[in-house]
């Protein structure tokens, strides 16, 4: 990481100005982000995913990792099955809320840890290869592996993440439809997008993930 990107980073002392620093490195005007190869940039997957990403990053919802939803043959000749999610940290309950409201009015899956009422969800498989699970998403890090991603930070930067709500957000289904529908109701909530756009919201399209665990 730069020096210039390391000060940035090391000015942060709340939970917004990490989101902040998030939204500047998927834009392009931050060239590293601690936890990621220095000078790397988002994924090209995630590149369509960069507006809704800045939106809830700016709003208080710092991102750590998303995708997009699929369904399709991968570079091995396998195929790959694959829920559109996002998972990152938030301190504001008014915006959690906002987000669980979304989520539960389309049947999204939500993980959530948070360590001020206990609340510790168990993890979901949200991509699949020939049927067999691959990845999963809302698993907190260890303190230990808090400690490598994010030792850049300011120590009150540091605490806030350590304390704050640990989320994600996940389609019920996998595929293109999916990724649509969970993607409009968060740009919903951050006001990227009216929150009576007129578009289908039906996520049953796709299907299913098989072996889909909870």
């Amino acid at each position: 990481m730069s020096r210039s990107d390391r000060r940035a980073w090391r000015s942060a002392r709340t939970l917004a100005d990490l989101g902040r620093r998030t939204a500047d490195w998927l834009e392009g005007r931050l060239a590293s982000q601690p936890g990621y190869m220095p000078r790397c940039g988002p994924d090209e997957e995630s590149a369509e995913l960069v507006p809704s990403l800045v939106a809830l990053n700016r709003a208080g919802f710092m991102t750590t990792c998303s995708q997009p939803g699929l369904a399709e043959y991968g570079y091995d000749g396998a195929w790959w099955t694959q829920h559109a999610a996002v998972e990152g940290y938030l301190t504001d309950r008014a915006l959690l809320q906002q987000l669980l409201d979304a989520a539960e009015a389309l049947g999204h899956l939500v993980v959530v840890d948070d360590p001020h009422i206990g609340r510790r969800d168990k993890v979901v498989v949200v991509t699949h290869r020939d049927g067999e699970p691959y990845t999963a998403f809302g698993s907190r890090p260890e303190p230990l592996d808090m400690d490598a991603f994010y030792g850049v930070l300011h120590p009150e930067a540091r605490r806030e993440l350590d304390g704050a709500i640990h989320l994600a957000v996940i389609a019920s289904y996998y595929g293109p439809a999916s990724h649509r529908a969970l993607w409009r109701s968060l740009d919903q909530v951050t006001g990227l997008e009216p929150p009576d756009a007129d578009e289908d919201q039906d996520d049953t399209a796709d299907g299913p993930a098989p072996g889909i665990s909870t």
